[in-house]
């Protein structure tokens, strides 16, 4: 019962800190009106449904269409690792929004009234380090159990996403740009470690399976 509790919290930890709502948390409110409440909750609510819906097509499909592609999860742990580094180093260095949305895709967001699912959800919160992790993850999972475990660590992941951009004007008036930056940082700590560890797994499987 331990380990299966320190999996969920390890699958939790690592969604939640790839996804990283409180970077998304800030964007968001530098594109909409902060003091329009009933609109920033209803932004926060699709875009959470999103992230959710996206994650279980990538748990479902995701291994297969890689599979489709003669791609091996070894692989994908790999280029995973890599893409991961490559956030982490940025969440650490505090250049975390522009490795989220381009400058092309911000002047795109003011023009829309609705940035909910493009591009809060999709690419902001949910990109290919999270479409990377979540396929490793899946990988993992040997039987339903440990899977019913990665999907209940999803839709906490979700809710956490929900309740960081529903009180987000809160939450940026609380941190300060410091302390957003502060979190991010350690944040991207953790999600370095989770990079090398995919990385190191990766390289070490196909090295063996290539001996």
């Amino acid at each position: 019962m331990l380990e299966l509790a320190q999996l969920f919290l390890h699958d939790v930890i690592a969604l939640v800190t790839i996804l990283n709502p409180i970077a998304a948390a800030s964007i968001m409110v530098s594109l909409i009106n902060p003091t329009d409440l009933p609109y920033v909750k209803k932004t926060a609510r699709a875009a959470s449904i999103t992230v959710f819906v996206a994650s279980v097509v990538t748990l479902v499909g995701g291994g297969f269409i890689f599979h489709v592609f003669g791609i091996n999860v070894l692989s994908i742990k790999v280029i995973g690792g890599v893409v991961l580094i490559m956030l982490a180093m940025n969440m650490i260095n505090g250049r975390v929004a522009s490795t989220r949305h381009s400058s092309a895709e911000n002047q795109e967001a003011q023009e829309k009234e609705d940035i909910s699912v493009i591009p809060l959800a999709i690419p902001i919160l949910f990109g290919p380090g999270v479409i990377a992790t979540l396929v490793v993850l899946n990988n993992r999972s040997v039987d339903l159990l440990e899977k019913g475990i990665l999907y209940g660590a999803v839709l906490v992941s979700t809710i956490a996403v929900f309740f960081t951009l529903r009180y987000a004007v809160t939450i940026n008036r609380f941190l300060g740009e410091t302390g957003t930056r502060i979190l991010t940082r350690l944040m991207g700590l953790v999600v370095g470690a989770i990079a090398a560890q995919f990385l190191v797994e990766g390289v070490k499987g196909l090295w063996l399976a290539a001996a």
